[in-house]
């Protein structure tokens, strides 16, 4: 029988986050958005009130980026699930934070079928300057005029605006100007 793809994967994992977010229009999903300035792309994203990744390792991937991968990940996302195939489950239990969810992917006939394994928990520990990473840099400067800190720093490069925002905004707060800042951006790549 023929591996499943990351691609075969996607299209079942979108379908069911497109249905289960269908009734919420303040809901964005995200195909391969970057996090950590691009050091990693996570597969899909769910943006609301909360932002969701989901990690795909088919039974075509491999699981060598997955450390570097998680280490991002952590920093950035509210929750993370990985959607993983059957013979990558042992290895991804072993490996994954115990707060992350996971769906396993059985091959059935050469469709991909879904059923979570272990539903995910919020993440203990966001960093706060990885998550004002996702702001572009017109992005970043609006919040911080929004919030009466931009003075000085107009024309500085995207770290200064980033750190200015990390350690002046309460954690809390800092998610919703982000997630306000990416549901509202034109040029996604959404499904």
């Amino acid at each position: 029988m023929e591996k499943l793809r990351d691609s075969d994967v996607r299209e079942v994992l979108l379908g069911k986050l497109q249905t289960k977010h269908s009734k919420e229009p303040d809901t964005l999903i995200i195909n391969e958005m970057g996090v950590c300035l691009g050091q990693s792309r996570v597969d899909i994203a769910v943006v609301n009130g909360l932002i969701h990744g989901y990690e795909i390792k088919s039974e075509s991937d491999t699981l060598s980026r997955l450390s570097s991968q998680m280490n991002d990940y952590n920093k950035v996302f509210d929750k993370v699930t990985i959607v993983t195939a059957h013979d990558y489950l042992d290895k991804v239990n072993k490996m994954v934070p115990d707060w992350w969810g996971i769906i396993v992917v059985t091959n059935i006939k050469g469709q991909a079928r879904m059923k979570y394994t272990k539903r995910g928990r919020k993440n203990p520990s966001q960093d706060p300057y990885s998550l004002v990473q996702l702001l572009w840099k017109d992005e970043a400067l609006a919040v911080l005029k929004e919030k009466g800190l931009h003075k000085g720093v107009l024309s500085k490069p995207k770290n200064v605006l980033y750190e200015r925002l990390a350690t002046n905004i309460p954690m809390g707060e800092l998610k919703q100007l982000v997630y306000r800042a990416l549901k509202s951006r034109e040029g996604w790549r959404v499904r």
